[in-house]
Formats: C-alpha cells, sequence, structure tokens
C-alpha cells in the first residue's frame, strides 16, 4: 500500500504521528474503533440513499443499501427485489 497516495492531503509529519498512534492502540481500542468507522459509513450509505430517494422506507432504504455492496441475485433473493441501479 502506498500510504502517500492514500493520504496525499496530509502532511507526512502528521501522518508518522497517526500511525504511531494505531501501531500503540490495544487491540481491544482498534476493534471499537473499527467498528465505530464501519457503522459511520453504513450511517452515511444510508443518508446518501435517503437523499436520492426521500420518499423511501425504511425497507426500502436498507435494500438499496445492500444493493451497493451485494451482488443483485443475493439482494434479490434475501429481500425479495433489487433496485435497478447499483450505486
Amino acid at each position: 500500500m502506498e500510504l502517500e497516495s492514500d493520504y496525499g492531503d496530509t502532511d507526512p509529519r502528521a501522518l508518522a504521528v497517526m500511525l504511531d498512534l494505531q501501531r500503540k492502540m490495544p487491540l481491544g481500542e482498534k476493534a471499537t474503533l473499527a467498528l465505530q468507522m464501519s457503522a459511520m459509513l453504513l450511517r452515511l450509505a444510508e443518508a446518501g440513499v435517503r437523499s436520492e430517494h426521500p420518499e423511501a422506507s425504511e425497507d426500502e432504504v436498507l435494500v438499496r443499501v445492500a444493493a451497493r455492496h451485494l451482488d443483485s441475485e443475493t439482494v434479490t433473493r434475501v429481500y425479495g427485489w433489487c433496485p435497478d441501479a447499483h450505486l
């Protein structure tokens, strides 16, 4: 992984500090942080769907978010339908 390209807008000294802090972080804290970030990404995906489909029910939002991450066959099998567009 090329950190420079992934963090191109971050000062290299700040990046070094951040990576050092992450390396020293206890495993439990790393796991908690990963779960919190995952939940945040899910909320962002839901917000995106709600923005694009303001009339969507909570069930529809769930299916549309799933369709962004799963193939259409799986989404259809699990939820009974799949949105046409995978964004």
